[in-house]
């Protein structure tokens, strides 16, 4: 979530509204852009946020268990159901299920999640009656679904189910303003976790690393710069991928991005530090200690 990206804002608002009225919800972008973290954001910003969430790899479905895995079965299904199984959909009852790599989905099982959407109810395998489910569905597919659905290879009527709110995520390389205050996250956090000092990149790193092409996206960053820390040497950018990001933006200064975070946290809680830290994603005593370096700049 972290940036000022036009696009991003627009995802805030859009993740709010949808919380709220509690639709379905379509995230779409590329690989390693962090889909799941905006579908974890929808359950955490609604009145579903204490009901479980429930991640599903659709890719990972076997056709012969898909059903079964989502819906449930009764005892004595099918050879092995020694038990019942309350399937995915039941599992996450009054909370919200994301479903990963929706368009990998076996063609053969979208019209029984389209039933589930419409109708707000599951049967499980082997029982005579549906049962019953309140739940809310986030879907996310690196995929233009779009072309699926010309293809044959989507249902259109489950796409349009799906897309009551599309959240598009933009690959990193289209936000490289924003990739400084992403290498100040990942690297505080590996500092932490590797118990190693905290890697401040020079000018010509922090330059070298927006105008990485990314590949990968956020993933991939935050791969490189753990790897730096695992390694116990400074991150370096792959021998792949080179290439300056089409932007026009000037050099930017990490520390400064940091200060203007601190100021405008501050500002949006009017001056209430608990809720600045808590805007922040920080903990108390780190925004103290990023006022305490304000001040030894001069900063207001």
């Amino acid at each position: 979530m972290l940036g000022d990206n036009p696009a991003i804002r627009k995802i805030a608002r859009h993740v709010e509204r949808a919380a709220e009225v509690e639709c379905p919800v379509l995230v779409t972008g590329e690989t390693g852009t962090g889909k799941e973290v905006w579908a974890s954001l929808v359950h955490e910003s609604g009145p579903r946020a204490d009901k479980p969430f429930v991640p599903v790899n659709c890719a990972a479905l076997t056709a012969t268990l898909a059903e079964s895995q989502l819906f449930g079965h009764v005892k004595g299904a099918f050879t092995g159901a020694a038990g019942e199984s309350l399937g995915v959909f039941r599992a996450a009852e009054g909370g919200v299920v994301f479903l990963d790599e929706i368009g990998e989905m076996p063609l053969e099982l979208q019209p029984k999640l389209l039933r589930v959407l419409q109708q707000s109810e599951v049967t499980p395998v082997g029982a005579s009656s549906p049962l019953p489910i309140n739940v809310q569905v986030v879907a996310a597919t690196n995929r233009n679904l779009e072309e699926e659905v010309a293809e044959g290879r989507f249902r259109e009527d489950l796409y349009f189910r799906l897309n009551m709110v599309q959240l598009n995520v933009p690959a990193l390389r289209k936000r490289p303003q924003d990739i400084p205050r992403f290498i100040e996250y990942f690297s505080n956090r590996f500092a932490d976790k590797y118990q190693l000092p905290l890697w401040k990149p020079s000018a010509d790193e922090l330059q070298s690393f927006c105008e990485f092409h990314w590949p990968g996206n956020i993933r991939q960053l935050s791969h490189v710069i753990e790897q730096g820390y695992v390694l116990d040497s400074v991150p370096e950018l792959p021998s792949s991928g080179v290439g300056k990001c089409n932007s026009n933006l000037p050099f930017f200064n990490i520390e400064r991005l940091r200060n203007e975070a601190v100021r405008q946290a501050l500002q949006a809680t009017e001056g209430h530090k608990g809720k600045a830290a808590k805007l922040l994603g920080v903990h108390a005593n780190t925004l103290t200690r990023l006022l305490g370096a304000l001040d030894q700049d001069g900063e207001d």
